[in-house]
């Protein structure tokens, strides 16, 4: 039986995180499947350089992108929707896969093959206003997501109809899809690579709490500062990004900023830190998991991802959803009952170890076998 010819359409790669990671697991899956995206900057994600396929074929918008001396590529947005309906799609494949959190699904009107598409979350900045206006700076950047949130919800709107499945990251994702869309979405958590994260028996947990991840705004790192000082625990943060120096003006002494630290201090993070603060909404969340990973509780926002990866009472806590005042003391509350966090470092491992590359391969390849089949 001839194998099928499969395509694989990422957004972009101008930067590294758990959509690369997503696309580098069908790439696994399917290792002669060529890979396509509007933007290719391996400068700038140093993991996409030497990625599990041999090329990644780019577009025209990321000659535009390298005129401009690669800087942000913000500014070329509003041109994706075009690059991705161009792509090169309609010469014999039997079916393209789609890694969707913006406009990827715009790969649908470029082939006349099964699309399926992989969903890390419809465009929450397009569709959900609060969200729109946490990450958009100041009047002119806000009035700019707003008039990109419009061509982005169109855009997904029109491509929709046209998939033949859709797969979500998280239950939360699947809903999104449902109300937005008005399509129906499996849901197969995203692949964590637990290879590098483990307890280690030498190492003894300290009292000290953990921030991870881009600093951004809508990942509420400063709910985790804030919570940190209310209950009057140090806090460790590891991470970068835009949101960084206001974060600064936020904390005290008891909240220490290590930057973009290398794996290996993340990973001893995990190892020593008391819990870990997951304040922000995720789609799916790969920290947590990695922390889990490292027999490290969580304690999670219970909304979004964190209601398929945290499980009270075995990998962590939940928080109510609510005000930030309410966050903050719902953090406070279990922080001071020492119940919540005291749990065996074996059982939540175990737990992680459910989301590993090996689940999420078969279960997509499934997935893509039975759209072949009902052809």
């Amino acid at each position: 039986m001839t194998e099928p010819r499969l395509a694989i359409v990422h957004e972009r790669f101008t930067e590294y995180g758990g959509s690369e990671a997503v696309v580098g697991e069908f790439a696994r899956t399917w290792p002669q499947a060529p890979v396509f995206a509007p933007l290719v900057d391996a400068a700038r994600a140093p993991a996409v350089a030497h990625p599990p396929w041999d090329t990644i074929t780019a577009t025209w918008l990321d000659r535009v992108h390298a005129a401009t001396g690669r800087r942000s590529h913000a500014p070329l947005l509003p041109l994706v929707p075009r690059a991705l309906r161009g792509l090169p799609l309609r010469d014999g494949y039997d079916a393209v896969v789609v890694s969707h959190h913006s406009f990827g699904i715009q790969a649908a009107l470029a082939t006349d093959a099964p699309v399926i598409a992989y969903v890390h979350s419809p465009a929450r900045w397009a569709w959900d206003p609060a969200f729109r206006a946490r990450e958009a700076g100041g009047l002119a950047g806000r009035g700019a997501l707003a008039a990109l949130g419009v061509l982005a919800r169109r855009a997904e709107l029109a491509a929709a109809p046209h998939l033949s499945a859709v797969v979500a990251n998280s239950h939360a994702v699947a809903d999104r899809v449902r109300d937005w869309w008005g399509l129906p979405a499996e849901v197969i958590n995203p692949p964590v690579r637990l290879d590098r994260f483990a307890p280690d028996p030498a190492l003894a947990r300290e009292d000290f709490l953990l921030f991870a991840g881009r600093l951004v705004p809508y990942k509420r790192p400063d709910l985790a500062i804030r919570a940190a000082q209310r209950s009057g625990r140090r806090l460790v943060v590891v991470g970068d990004g835009r949101y960084r120096r206001h974060l600064e003006t936020l904390a005290g002494p008891e909240t220490t900023f290590l930057g973009a630290a290398p794996d290996h201090v993340l990973v001893d993070m995990y190892r020593r830190c008391h819990a870990l603060l997951m304040p922000g909404v995720e789609d799916f969340g790969i920290v947590p998991v990695e922390a889990m990973a490292c027999g490290t509780p969580v304690i999670a926002v219970g909304e979004g991802g964190a209601l398929d990866t945290v499980l009270p009472g075995l990998s962590g806590a939940h928080v109510a959803h609510g005000a930030d005042d309410e966050v903050v003391e719902g953090f406070a509350a279990v922080l001071a009952d020492p119940t919540a966090t005291d749990l065996d470092p074996a059982e939540i491992r175990a737990h992680a170890q459910t989301f590993g590359p090996e689940m999420f391969r078969s279960r997509m390849a499934q997935v893509v076998d039975g759209v072949l089949a009902a052809r």
